[in-house]
């Protein structure tokens, strides 16, 4: 029996750096992972009976070794996938330090807003470049 399933909820972090000089983190995905070689907002699935903004401190913990704090709500958008529709939910946070441990990303980087090359992201991150910088 085929079922519909709705949109699986993905969150993602626009971390700022600690230093407060208004860059921001983006992650490259490592070999192995699902959209290697990708650069994007790091975050992942919010799991179920969990709330997104706890989703997100999670995720970062997990993937990066650090503690954020999740500010401001950015937008949502839905992405289709060949295999899956994701919606994404997109929250500014504020890294408390930035020393990060890549666990499953090989590459980052920290850039201003206006550096970021959307053609450079995975496709469901690219609409909120433009977001952040208000277009």
């Amino acid at each position: 029996m085929n079922e519909k399933r709705g949109p699986v909820l993905v969150v993602a972090a626009v971390i700022r750096h600690p230093s407060q000089d208004g860059r921001v983190l983006i992650v490259r995905r490592g070999p192995g992972q699902s959209g290697a070689g990708h650069w994007e907002f790091p975050g992942g699935k919010v799991e179920a009976g969990e709330m997104p903004e706890s989703a997100l401190v999670r995720e970062i913990d997990e993937e990066l070794g650090i503690a954020i704090e999740v500010q401001d709500y950015v937008g949502e958008a839905d992405f289709t996938y060949p295999s899956k529709t994701i919606r994404l939910r997109v929250y500014w946070a504020q890294a408390r330090n930035a020393e990060l441990d890549l666990r499953e990303h090989d590459a980052l980087e920290w850039l201003q807003v206006s550096e970021i090359q959307p053609e450079k992201l995975s496709a469901a991150d690219r609409p909120f470049v433009k977001w952040l910088l208000g277009k």
